[in-house]
């Protein structure tokens, strides 16, 4: 920026000297012309002295060359001076010999101004000089830099203010209405409002329809569920207790035997889905206040279910190794806590190979308390990790044990209760680990 300053403030006070020096060349020619018609008549005439006389106001100083670089005269603050002795720049008188302007700027802010001076002849035979004090000059380019500098920052606070305000009032917005979606698909529905009336406010009000419409249809559903469940468990009793006792009964009939355990069995299967149905109602509708929380030591809980999981384990040739780490608290109900645990280290056996462990451990990650479950089993598509937490969802290779495609479901919903999460990696033949992720104290 100083350059460009400095470049153009050069420009206009050279084009300004210039016409200073037309001027002055035009002075001085007028002098020679008095002194040939001076000479023509036989009359006496002292051009420098003239020259000096017309001139000597043009500037600081006015100095008057021949054509040797010999200096014929002086004029200082409009005085002539007889004799002196002032300081010459040989090359700005050596330039204007040749024909051209020429000029010199000192450290002390003085300009050195050489300009030709041609006879009748068009030959160079005197320099005028004019020396001009150009320090004004300077202090209006500092002035003007200053006021450039004082404009630039005003700006940049202008713009930076501007810049605030525009992401204030545009991705505020967004991430409002992003925080709104997110959400949503953590079935968090809330009023969505914006006090706008361009695009934004119009999707927001799009947003809060749609989550309106979301809620009343998954509380309905919910609710349906339930009222489902309870209806289905009195007759569900029923069938399950006149199978058992039709089943106990018979001992002559091995085919009618056969049918009746499978009666049993079917009865158990939808007993069990029936009050896993309504611990999820029972979830949708209470809070942590009803559900009731305790500081709990997440590494005895952890081993206290391995233990009881064991035998199930060993059953079916399955080890269990437990690396539990130092004392991790989290604020949760231990009852509800050791029931998820229990499901995922369920399904961990239940799709494992014979002859193959499960590995367990409980750390720290930064502020979160963790209970990671490693199997070697049969492990799950990667198109599927995303819905495995979904009700009744079931992955396509999960035939091979039996289910109801609740157990996840429930696991994910008492962990949320207390502000944690599931996190699930798993390949194909490989294995599945389940992580559950809590905010520790």
């Amino acid at each position: 920026m100083d350059k460009a300053i400095d470049y153009f403030s050069f420009v206009t006070i050279e084009k300004q000297m210039m016409k200073k020096a037309d001027l002055g060349e035009l002075s001085f020619r007028e002098v020679l012309a008095k002194h040939d018609k001076a000479t023509a008549d036989g009359q006496a005439s002292d051009v420098p002295r003239s020259a000096l006389e017309a001139l000597k106001a043009s500037g600081k100083e006015v100095r008057i060359y021949d054509s040797s670089q010999q200096l014929l005269g002086l004029a200082v603050d409009g005085i002539i001076i007889a004799d002196g002795s002032p300081l010459i720049f040989k090359g700005n008188i050596e330039r204007a010999l040749k024909g051209n302007y020429a000029y010199t700027i000192t450290d002390n802010k003085l300009l050195y101004f050489a300009v030709p001076i041609q006879d009748k002849y068009y030959q160079n035979i005197y320099v005028f000089e004019f020396v001009d004090d150009i320090s004004y000059f300077y202090d209006m380019m500092d002035q003007i830099r200053y006021i450039l500098i004082a404009g630039a920052a005003g700006f940049l606070v202008l713009i930076t203010i501007s810049s605030l305000f525009i992401a204030r009032t545009t991705t505020k917005p967004i991430k409002y209405l992003l925080a709104a979606t997110e959400n949503f698909s953590k079935q968090q529905f809330q009023r969505v409002h914006l006090n706008r009336k361009d695009e934004l406010g119009m999707l927001a009000a799009g947003l809060n329809r749609m989550g309106i419409q979301l809620n009343d249809y998954i509380q309905y559903q919910k609710q349906f569920v339930s009222n489902v469940s309870h209806e289905l468990k009195t007759p569900l009793a029923a069938i399950s207790g006149f199978s058992q006792y039709l089943y106990e009964k018979e001992s002559e009939d091995k085919e009618l035997q056969k049918i009746y355990y499978h009666l049993v069995h079917e009865s158990e299967r939808l007993t069990q889905l029936i009050n896993e149905l309504l611990m999820l109602s029972r979830f949708d509708k209470a809070g942590l206040e009803e559900i009731g929380t305790e500081k709990t030591d997440l590494s005895e809980l952890t081993k206290l279910v391995v233990a009881d999981m064991k035998d199930k384990a060993e059953s079916k040739g399955i080890s269990l190794e437990v690396k539990a780490g130092s004392a991790v608290y989290v604020d949760v109900n231990k009852i509800l806590m050791s029931h998820a645990i229990v499901n995922i280290l369920d399904n961990a056996i239940k799709y494992s190979h014979a002859e193959t462990s499960i590995k367990i451990e409980t750390f720290i990650r930064q502020n979160e308390a963790i209970i990671q479950i490693r199997d070697q089993g049969i492990g799950i598509g990667e198109d599927e990790l995303a819905r495995v937490q979904e009700r009744f969802y079931r992955a396509k290779n999960s035939t091979v044990a039996k289910g109801s495609g609740l157990g996840l479901s429930i696991c994910k919903e008492i962990v949320e209760k207390f502000n944690g999460h599931l996190e699930i990696d798993s390949k194909i033949g490989e294995g599945t680990t389940v992580s559950i992720v809590l905010q520790r104290l």
